[in-house]
């Protein structure tokens, strides 16, 4: 058996001099024994698999709110996308894999129900009391809402896991950083890869689905440069395959094209500012982990027309609009009387103190943690006059 010391003599060994290296990790807020065969990091990842929130976000949405169909996308099924395409991305630039998976697992644990748009409704309803943002949420997840352990609150994870979840970046997401985390600093290059393996998952499996769902066809796509480079070559090297299975190649295809963009264009800038240390690269004011800019152009055509014809198509729109209206009069309905909120959160707002502001919060995280199926069926046994209470 492995034991901690000789896996963290083996990143030593093994892992790029900007790497990460377990021992080198600020530690935890709390003070804990090490453990005789995990690093910090492996416990970390494994404390996130086995949290409440992150079980939750197998019924919460990406594109498709849950009861739309067992194939789509959940913010589950995406999470382990993306950090399937992190850790691969780890490894071959030499990265710690382990802090890249703890990291790419833990990034969505705070989004709310619905999607981007309940997540903008929570930020309108809390715009008077510190309002919401879903990478802020998470670290309210895994450092007070998970109770899990008797000597503190949350999950206690490492100062680095708990970074890169507060400075998790892509076009959709990008939130203010904690003082206590260094925001002047860039995040490390583990947390850099999983922003961008975010970006390319949520892409390329959200094409997938609108392509599944029929709500985009492949004939509105042909002629975007990038889908018609890599359909000509897939059409060359097996022109009698099925539709599905091309639609998978295509996929497939497009994911390959943009990691091994990334991992080349990554490599050169790491060689280019001459990083040789986490400090170097925490000490960039830019990202080190990229895209060249010949795909950063080839990509924006395809990202344009998914956001008009995907995002914006008038079935997500609707659903998006029924889902702000759920949240927002669940919410008016627990803060109009917060007594009517379950013993777990009533608890809290007594043990949190008695500020107005302290309810809002209160109600506001109650609310983030439900998962689709469970907001569905809240709103219905309170607005339902049908509906018997439990």
């Amino acid at each position: 058996m492995l034991t901690r010391k000789e896996i963290e003599d083996i990143e030593l060994k093994t892992l790029a001099p900007y790497a990460m290296k377990a021992k080198d990790s600020r530690g935890r807020v709390y003070k804990e024994e090490e453990h005789p065969y995990r690093t910090c990091y492996q416990r970390d990842r494994d404390r996130v698999i086995h949290s409440t929130a992150f079980r939750r976000l197998e019924y919460k949405t990406q594109v498709f709110v849950n009861h739309e169909g067992d194939y789509y996308r959940t913010r589950l099924t995406h999470t382990l996308e993306a950090a399937q395409i992190a850790v691969s991305m780890a490894r071959n630039l030499g990265l710690n894999p382990d802090l890249t998976e703890a990291i790419a697992l833990a990034h969505d644990i705070g989004h709310p129900p619905f999607g981007h748009s309940g997540e903008h409704e929570l930020h309108e309803l809390m715009k008077d009391h510190g309002g919401f943002d879903h990478n802020i949420q998470g670290l309210r997840v895994v450092d007070l809402l998970e109770e899990r352990y008797p000597d503190f609150k949350g999950l206690n994870l490492t100062w680095e896991v708990r970074e890169g979840i507060n400075k998790h970046s892509t076009p959709y997401d990008r939130s203010g950083c904690l003082p206590q985390l260094e925001p002047e600093k860039s995040p490390t290059l583990e947390a850099q890869i999983v922003d961008l393996a975010d970006e390319i998952a949520y892409d390329n499996h959200d094409l997938d689905d609108g392509l599944t769902s029929g709500l985009i066809k492949e004939e509105d796509i042909r002629e975007i440069p990038l889908w018609k480079k890599i359909s000509e070559n897939i059409s060359k090297a097996h022109p009698s395959m099925s539709g599905s299975i091309r639609k998978y190649q295509m996929v497939r295809s497009l994911i390959n094209t943009e990691v091994t963009d990334l991992i080349n264009e990554s490599e050169k800038r790491i060689k280019g500012f001459k990083i040789d240390s986490v400090e170097s690269a925490r000490s960039r004011p830019e990202r080190i982990i990229a895209f060249s800019g010949g795909l950063l152009e080839e990509r924006k055509p395809l990202k344009k027309f998914l956001y008009d014809n995907l995002y914006m198509h008038s079935r997500v729109v609707k659903m998006a609009d029924k889902s702000k209206r759920f949240i927002r009069e669940m919410f008016d309905y627990y803060i109009s009387d917060p007594e009517r909120l379950p013993k777990s959160a009533e608890e809290r707002l007594r043990s949190e103190g008695h500020e107005a502001a302290d309810k809002y919060r209160v109600v506001c995280d109650y609310i983030a943690g439900m998962t689709d199926r469970f907001a569905l069926d809240e709103y219905i046994k309170l607005f339902n006059p049908y509906e018997r209470m439990q």
